[in-house]
């Protein structure tokens, strides 16, 4: 069923509302946001943007005067913060917007200090490491905490974590740890936490239901797969040769997921962009540099896609807003 605002512009689009009247008619419909809306917005945005930069503001602290402090007054520095955050959020539980903000800080400072150790007491440890036990110690916090950026933070760790360990073993393990290897094993580690993310939610998790984070996702996913498609598309000799197979499977899911379950029309719109890009990219490679009424084919091509993707997604829209089909 459409939304207020929706319908409000088709009517408008339609001829059904006299010109100048339309913002009178979106106020009439309640489909503009109010002083309340307004503030609420605000507070959520200040809250969040206020605890990154304040967990930022402590490592940047000590880095910048960090030949005038002691050991443990740097050691200090991030855990009592932590510690702090700890405690607000003992005080202000889980269910408010604030602890929530102080438990993703105190996950952030938790990296800090792990840096901070390191380089203190010149562990040996390389940098992966670093991410790899930064996700580790703040695993039990985001699975109690129940907060979809903690989630979205901690899978972040661990792709970097992933990434960091095959510059540090891939040369020495290069048999094993190719850099599409990487870009296959990235790929499933995103896709399968698309696949978890999106049956959660479906089964009634409610926290999970913010569709910014399983965009945040599957934008990676996506990604890892186009450039897996492009992989096939111009080194076909030494590459898996499942880049542009899986591509294919990708897509259809993503269809089929997107299209009939949930219709998200951001993960529609970068099918439809991957879906260029790789076409772009099959036209190109049969191109010689000196072809110029090719690349001029080609772009027409760009163009028509572009164009008919567009039309596509505006259907769909108009479709899951109750319009014309």
């Amino acid at each position: 069923m459409a939304n207020p605002r929706d319908e409000i512009l088709d009517w408008s689009e339609q001829g059904r509302i006299a010109p100048g009247r339309l913002r009178a008619a979106l106020e009439a419909g309640g489909a503009l946001p109010d002083a309340n809306d307004w503030r609420r917005f605000l507070d959520r945005l200040l809250l969040w943007m206020g605890t990154v930069m304040l967990a930022c503001s402590a490592i940047f602290f000590f880095a910048f005067n960090w030949a005038e402090m002691g050991r443990l007054a740097k050691i200090g520095l991030v855990e009592a913060p932590i510690l702090g955050a700890l405690f607000l959020l003992w005080r202000l539980g889980l269910e408010r917007a604030s602890g929530r903000a102080v438990l993703f800080a105190a996950a952030l400072l938790t990296g800090g200090l792990l840096a901070l150790i390191g380089q203190i007491y010149q562990t040996g440890a390389d940098t992966w490491e670093l991410f790899a036990v930064w996700a580790a110690a703040i695993l039990p916090w985001t699975l109690v905490g129940r907060l979809a950026p903690l989630w979205v933070l901690w899978l972040a760790l661990l792709n970097l974590a992933v990434s960091l360990y095959y510059l540090t073993f891939g040369f020495l393990w290069g048999f094993v740890f190719a850099p599409q290897r990487l870009m296959w094993m990235l790929f499933g580690l995103n896709t399968g936490a698309l696949v978890a993310w999106e049956a959660c939610a479906a089964a009634g998790l409610e926290w999970l239901r913010e569709r910014w984070s399983a965009r945040v996702v599957a934008t990676a996913s996506g990604t890892l797969i186009t450039w897996l498609a492009l992989t096939d598309v111009f080194d076909w000799r030494s590459s898996s040769h499942w880049g542009l197979p899986l591509w294919l499977g990708w897509m259809a899911a993503a269809y089929a997921a997107y299209r009939r379950w949930l219709k998200d029309v951001y993960v529609l719109a970068g099918g439809v962009l991957s879906a260029i890009v790789v076409i772009a990219a099959l036209f190109g490679k049969s191109l010689s540099h000196s072809d110029a009424g090719g690349f001029l084919f080609m772009g027409l091509v760009i163009i028509g896609l572009s164009a008919a993707g567009g039309w596509w997604l505006k259907s769909v829209i108009n479709e899951q807003d109750g319009g014309a089909a």
